[in-house]
């Protein structure tokens, strides 16, 4: 493996979860985010995101890797068309059912990615319009960090075997969103496992980014009034606990 590569895919096991986890931790100590806060956010995670990409870029291009390799090419436009079709609608109703599953059960909004998410979300239409654009930038620079550069250097690594790229790349993937918890680790491992292959079948990053795209904005249009409307009854009944009631 050629030294650059490996000092990035170190950078991205190593450096992002801990930095990732250091983040969580300062938001989970704040009671409340300001417009400010989020905006903040949204913009160092956008530039990060695209100056990693970029890094991947030069250095692919300059040990010879072309755009294609790395999944940036539709060699198949049928196939791609119905298969990120079929993948964003299969993630759309996941992650419309986990959204419904918290107005059913309120209590499970008192874990990390409700409380987390409730912090983070955007909350007004100037805050849409820059979760949006954060949106697509991580669809795109995660998905050719992870799907693109890492599937294909740990495929390469095993001497061309697409199951270890697959592996490989999902493990990455579920490392350096370990801040999510327990739960927010094996979910994203699975995610991550489902776009690897289909970014390994159909030979391109389309399908994976449109529906990673498809998921953030879903959740982070949707996910506050949910949060809402589940929490509600929760400070409603500690109200009356407090106040004797």
């Amino acid at each position: 493996m050629p030294w650059d590569f490996a000092l990035i895919l170190l950078f991205f096991a190593t450096a992002v979860p801990i930095l990732g986890r250091r983040r969580v931790r300062q938001l989970m100590t704040m009671e409340k985010t300001t417009k400010n806060d989020r905006l903040t956010l949204y913009a160092s995670t956008a530039i990060f995101q695209w100056l990693a990409a970029a890094l991947i870029v030069w250095r692919t291009a300059a040990r010879g890797i072309s755009p294609s390799s790395l999944g940036l090419a539709i060699p198949k436009p049928a196939l791609t068309l119905t298969v990120s079709t079929l993948l964003a609608a299969l993630i759309l109703a996941n992650q419309l059912i986990s959204l419904r599953r918290l107005a059913l059960h309120p209590s499970e909004t008192q874990g990390v990615l409700p409380q987390m998410a409730a912090k983070v979300f955007p909350q007004d239409n100037p805050e849409r319009l820059a979760f949006f654009a954060l949106v697509v930038t991580v669809s795109i620079c995660e998905e050719l960090i992870y799907r693109g550069f890492a599937q294909r250097v740990f495929q390469d690594l095993s001497g061309g075997f697409a199951a270890v790229g697959i592996i490989g790349s999902a493990v990455l993937f579920g490392i350096a969103h370990i801040y999510q918890g327990r739960r927010g680790l094996l979910s994203t491992l699975l995610v991550g496992a489902l776009f690897s292959w289909v970014r390994a079948w159909t030979g391109s990053l389309a399908a994976p980014m449109v529906a990673h795209f498809a998921a953030d904005l879903t959740a982070g249009f949707l996910a506050p009034s949910r949060l809402r409307s589940a929490t509600a009854p929760l400070e409603s009944a500690l109200g009356k606990n407090e106040s004797g009631e």
